[in-house]
């Protein structure tokens, strides 16, 4: 455990076997790095304290004992992302991932079974298919086919651990599964980043959704990422909802009426048009003919985002983690120093948001 996590953390840190020797203290040679690495030799309390300083981790990451390994990682990154970026994002991930599966176990909360049991499809064959497996998981999570106030929390309440970091400026987060140490059930886990717009990441979120969903395609002209994309769309805007909402076919939709749509489902712009095409709203030639002129910009630039603090963009981040630490603190089962640690924030800050700003010890 020590060695993957001491090699990760080097990757992170962007740093040779030779480099780590060069900057750590105490000083140590590269064969013992190497031999840590391996498994072959642990190092000295003060060897391993030394490691996480220089490479910016804790020792609760050096020598964590919930995650053995992150399997199936997908990344969304970009073309210029680096070895190093996802490196540095991985181990974020499986540090965080540490702190979330520690505090379930002191509270003694138990992975959830299954989600998708008979949902899961190994192939569709069409777009409408896709639709109606978005639509099955809709109704088995008794969604119906109003919007979603925060993907974050629906995926957070099936118990999927949903985590959000200031990741590199060029990956935007990953999906994993995660095995844990001691024959614990495995559990999934998505990572958003916070620098994604609101939009953007509540699409991501049910993207990474209809990868739990839909395995494979059997339709050469269906490409799984097609797909994937179809399904997040109809999960996040339910077809019979949005016909209601508009009120039927229309030959052309206004700007503003279009942008009031976006925001009450929470999806862009361009993939609300998509959407209206998608379910016979919109003609073929509609659609196009706004994306070569006025919407062609919206692929890169959201007109009139989502702000953080409105609309459903108030609602749209993960809770989950920081609420199981105020519960455990409030059931004395952690103290305030270790509640700081997992929140990664002031031992001052956490005793006032413990005993409320305006009390204080006579």
């Amino acid at each position: 455990m020590l060695g993957q996590r001491l090699r990760l953390a080097r990757k992170k840190a962007g740093l040779s076997m030779q480099q780590l020797a060069d900057h750590l203290s105490p000083s140590v040679s590269v064969q013992a790095i190497s031999k840590y690495e391996s498994g072959m030799m642990m190092p000295r309390s003060a060897v391993l304290m030394g490691l996480g300083k220089t490479l910016g981790v804790s020792l609760d990451f050096l020598m964590g004992g919930q995650v053995e390994a992150l399997h199936c990682i997908e990344f969304r990154k970009h073309s210029r992302t680096s070895a190093k970026d996802l490196a540095l994002v991985e181990a974020m991930v499986t540090e965080q991932l540490e702190d979330y599966l520690t505090i379930e176990d002191i509270l003694e909360i138990a992975s959830p079974s299954d989600l998708f049991g008979e949902l899961r499809c190994d192939q569709v064959t069409s777009f409408e298919e896709v639709d109606i497996q978005a639509q099955a998981l809709r109704d088995d999570w008794h969604l119906g086919y109003v919007p979603i106030p925060s993907m974050a929390g629906l995926l957070e309440r099936k118990g999927i651990k949903v985590i959000e970091a200031d990741f590199p400026e060029h990956c935007d987060g990953l999906a994993c599964s995660v095995k844990r140490t001691g024959g614990k059930p495995d559990t999934e886990a998505i990572l958003i980043s916070g620098r994604t717009n609101i939009e953007h990441k509540r699409f991501n979120l049910a993207y990474d959704l209809a990868r739990r969903v839909i395995r494979g395609t059997d339709n050469r002209d269906i490409k799984i990422e097609k797909a994937m994309h179809r399904f997040a769309s109809a999960f996040l805007v339910p077809a019979e909802g949005l016909r209601e909402e508009v009120g039927g076919v229309c030959q052309k939709i206004s700007y503003c009426e279009l942008i009031r749509l976006k925001r009450f489902y929470g999806i862009s712009a361009a993939g609300m048009l998509i959407r209206l095409r998608d379910v016979g709203i919109l003609s073929e030639g509609t659609v196009g003919y706004a994306f070569r002129t006025y919407a062609r910009p919206w692929r890169t630039n959201e007109p009139e985002p989502i702000a953080k603090d409105e609309g459903l963009g108030a609602f749209e981040k993960p809770l989950r983690f920081e609420r199981l630490v105020w519960r455990a603190v409030g059931d004395e089962l952690i103290a305030p120093v270790r509640a700081a640690q997992l929140l990664k924030r002031p031992l001052n800050e956490v005793e006032i948001s413990i005993r409320g700003g305006r009390w204080t010890e006579k």
